[in-house]
């Protein structure tokens, strides 16, 4: 899959998409990552991409034109099955929402940015609006990194352990049983029995009531789904 980054601070991506899991991916030839900068795209000889908002209201706001240069551009030369702005208004990006963006081929994210981006590009433009929380960042650079690894990172072959992302908190709208490594008894905390038993079944029947007593106990509302 290909996901095309949208940013008037690229700089700020750079090393964590050629690093880890998404690098990894890349070396596969599993996923691309691309990182446009918004600035190469405007006409204004300071290179600006945003304005004073209509109304007089405070903060600046994201011009229309260079991000539809931008976008255009992109869509010459392939088509897109989903154009994502990064916005806390969102829909909340979830698990659920990752695994079914990385069936997709071709993903354009816009990073949010000032106070925001005009109105008329949510409205033409944009295909899905997604959020990471109910909390304002400066700008959408972070919640773009975050969204693209966690859509590449359960693309199938990325990893190298195909259960280990099946087997991730949210998979199955449960958080994750605990987990542990050697040695077994360390300054007497001890590793459960049930998990050095080698009972397989049993094991499994462990994994999930430790599932259910965690979301329980500390994410009732996921058990509400």
């Amino acid at each position: 899959m290909r996901i095309d980054i949208i940013s008037v601070l690229p700089e700020m991506l750079e090393g964590f998409v050629h690093e880890s899991i998404l690098a990894r991916a890349e070396k596969k030839g599993l996923a691309e990552i691309h990182l446009h900068n918004l600035r190469d795209y405007t006409t204004d000889k300071w290179r600006r991409v945003d304005d004073y908002p209509y109304g007089g209201f405070a903060g600046m706001v994201m011009q229309c034109e260079p991000i539809d240069r931008c976008i255009s551009a992109l869509k010459a030369e392939r088509d897109y099955d989903e154009v994502i702005f990064t916005t806390p208004d969102g829909e909340q990006f979830t698990q659920h929402v990752a695994n079914e963006l990385s069936m997709l081929r071709n993903i354009i994210i816009l990073c949010g940015h000032y106070k925001g981006v005009d109105h008329r590009i949510r409205e033409h433009l944009i295909t899905r609006e997604l959020s990471v929380g109910d909390y304002v960042l400066t700008g959408g650079e972070l919640p773009a990194a975050m969204m693209a690894d966690a859509i590449v990172r359960v693309v199938p072959g990325v990893l190298g352990d195909e259960e280990s992302a099946l087997s991730d908190s949210f998979q199955d709208d449960l958080l994750s049983a605990p987990v542990y490594t050697r040695p077994a008894d360390y300054k007497g905390w001890k590793v459960p029995e049930i998990l050095l038993s080698g009972h397989e079944a049993k094991i499994k029947q462990w994994e999930m009531e430790q599932a259910l007593e965690r979301t329980k106990r500390l994410r009732p509302d996921l058990l509400e789904k």
